[in-house]
């Protein structure tokens, strides 16, 4: 099969090329379960990649941003050496990736310790993590954005987000509910009897409006 060859010069170029808003540097994401070491080596890796990166995008800065991604996993020193040297470098802002723990606790654990080591002078964006519990959680923290394909996965297996939980709507019981989606929060004009037929139908239709319905309620959660 054909190779592609992707240089951080050349990821630079292509969200460039996207009239990206803002552009997040090539990076690598090590597995959770790594050596001490070999997650040292991955940070002062993506360090490389991302001060090549700054220097693209500076050459050519078309009213776009650049955020530095803060790498370390759940490792307190290599976070902080992350934090320091990428807080050194003009980056427009800062993006927190790489492994955040093995679960909610452990993350929120992380961004404690993280977050009065980056610039508050700047915005910070928390990649990959968007379900509402966790957003509610994080935004505490000193958290501006964040981003998650959450809404639009769960929506695919047939839950929707409501006020009161999750909601699976290929469920029985929702064949005869003719009551909106949530009560408390409005987002689509469509019953819960008639999402259940979707899903049941398999029709595409429903992928749309049941991820409509989930970003509109993320979207009104954190307005």
């Amino acid at each position: 099969a054909p190779r592609s060859e992707m240089t951080p010069e050349s990821s630079v170029a292509a969200q460039k090329a996207l009239g990206a808003d803002i552009i997040i540097p090539l990076d690598e994401l090590p597995p959770y379960h790594i050596t001490r070491e070999r997650l040292h080596a991955s940070v002062r890796l993506s360090h490389r990649w991302m001060a090549r990166s700054l220097r693209a995008h500076l050459d050519d800065p078309r009213q776009q941003a650049m955020y530095a991604v803060v790498h370390g996993g759940v490792d307190r020193e290599f976070r902080a050496e992350s934090a320091e040297y990428l807080a050194s470098l003009p980056f427009d802002g800062f993006a927190i990736g790489g492994s955040l723990g093995k679960d909610r606790a452990e993350m929120l654990e992380l961004l404690g310790y993280l977050m009065p080591r980056l610039p508050t002078s700047k915005p910070n964006h928390l990649l990959g993590i968007a379900d509402p519990e966790s957003a509610e959680a994080v935004v505490p923290f000193g958290i501006d954005t964040m981003d998650s394909c959450n809404p639009t996965r769960i929506a695919r297996h047939g839950v929707l987000l409501t006020s009161k939980g999750p909601l699976k709507i290929k469920n029985t019981r929702y064949a005869t509910d003719y009551g909106p989606i949530d009560g408390e929060v409005h987002t689509i004009s469509h019953s819960r009897s008639y999402l259940h037929h979707l899903f049941k139908q398999h029709e595409p239709l429903f992928m749309t409006l049941a991820s409509q319905h989930n970003l509109t309620f993320m979207n009104q959660l954190m307005a």
